[in-house]
């Protein structure tokens, strides 16, 4: 609801693409900088209190967005700021949660429990918005972001009542630097001839593909002339397409082919996106809606079941938030680019010339997929240590 509502609340207070993109680019980007770090303390402190402080820090932030825009003294520049915290509490919060997954269920239901656990978020992109889009007509923006600090509050008071394997509250004990143990991680990665590429491959389509959800107030207005209404329409469209095509991954429960999967889906991804800008025709517009939304989905859950099944323990939560850099600071780096050159030149062209560019990484992706698969689905992927 609230990423609805502050998309929409820039949309009005500056009218600009740019400065839309500048929003989500500023609710992302903080990844780039604080996902390495976020990883590292993940895989040193206790996971659980960790993921229930930042749970409550987005709260905060949410219950700072309303009471300022209620009050009437909200400006773009206070938005900035207010989404730059959000993000870099975001951006502590998505390792700590996910590296809290294997410690929950037993190493055969892993595949299922990430596609669960993205299954639930699905589920929120296409209720959210539905809840959002009458409240944001009728009374504004306000009680929308203001329901995301409540929830936010519960989620994080609920922390407590997990159960979660002692052996898994932590990655390690302390034993170096902070600093240190972000180049091990990221040297980690680099070294992995399955976990290094298959995160390149992630990170292109990301910054070419992922950038068309973050600003999507400018295609609903310039592409299809609708209003917020068709805004929330849209959103949920990726959330159903998300929610079936999770539904999909969760059912097939097993590691095999999931390395196809991951390389695959990002084709689909582009092919989808590419019909979504052609033509102003809203029902087909829904259409590519939900076709991008499922691509997505299948791509981002094979991802976290690969990274969750192949990583040496000690590192998962470094490897998890190098995921989280990808699925945060590229999409708004892809926000930012498609928010300028749109502004100038509409945004059909240049979203097909990164459909165009994606297209490439794919033709890339699949001449590595082998090697990749070997590496990740292999006999001695679950040792991983490497």
């Amino acid at each position: 609801m609230q990423r609805i509502a502050v998309s929409w609340l820039a949309w009005e207070l500056t009218g600009s693409a740019f400065w839309v993109g500048m929003v989500a680019f500023c609710d992302l980007a903080p990844a780039v900088i604080i996902s390495p770090l976020a990883g590292a303390v993940a895989d040193r402190v206790d996971r659980v209190r960790l993921a229930m402080w930042t749970q409550l820090a987005i709260a905060l932030q949410a219950a700072a967005v309303a009471t300022i825009t209620a009050s009437g003294h909200m400006t773009i520049v206070i938005l900035l700021v207010l989404e730059v915290a959000g993000g870099i509490a975001a951006s502590f919060a998505q390792p700590a949660r996910q590296t809290l997954m294997p410690g929950i269920v037993p190493r055969a239901d892993l595949p299922a429990a990430v596609a669960a656990n993205s299954l639930c978020f699905a589920v929120a992109r296409f209720i959210g918005p539905a809840l959002a889009a009458p409240v944001i007509a009728v009374f504004g923006v306000v009680p929308a972001i203001a329901a995301n600090a409540i929830g936010f509050v519960i989620s994080g008071l609920s922390l407590l009542m997990l159960r979660v394997a002692a052996s898994e509250r932590r990655g390690h004990p302390a034993s170096a630097s902070l600093w240190g143990e972000i180049t091990a991680g990221i040297g980690y990665a680099a070294r992995h001839k399955g976990i290094g590429p298959l995160l390149l491959y992630a990170a292109l389509a990301a910054t070419l593909m992922r950038g068309v959800q973050e600003i999507l107030p400018p295609y609903v207005e310039w592409v299809f002339g609708r209003g917020v209404e068709s805004l929330a329409v849209l959103t949920a469209c990726f959330g159903v397409g998300a929610l079936i095509a999770g539904l999909w991954v969760a059912q097939r429960g097993r590691l095999e082919g999931t390395t196809r999967i991951a390389v695959i889906a990002v084709l689909g991804q582009a092919l989808a996106t590419a019909g979504f800008v052609a033509t102003g025709w809203f029902p087909l517009g829904m259409l590519c809606a939900a076709l991008i939304g499922a691509a997505a989905s299948i791509h981002g859950v094979s991802v976290q079941t690969l990274l969750q099944s192949a990583t040496d323990p000690a590192y998962r939560g470094r490897m998890l938030s190098l995921w989280g850099l990808i699925t945060r600071a590229c999409p708004a780096l892809g926000a930012v680019v498609l928010g300028a050159v749109g502004q100038r030149f509409g945004l059909t062209t240049p979203t097909l010339i990164a459909v165009a560019l994606c297209l490439i990484v794919f033709a890339w992706g699949l001449t590595r997929l082998k090697r990749i698969e070997a590496e990740l689905e292999g006999a001695s992927a679950s040792s991983a240590n490497r």
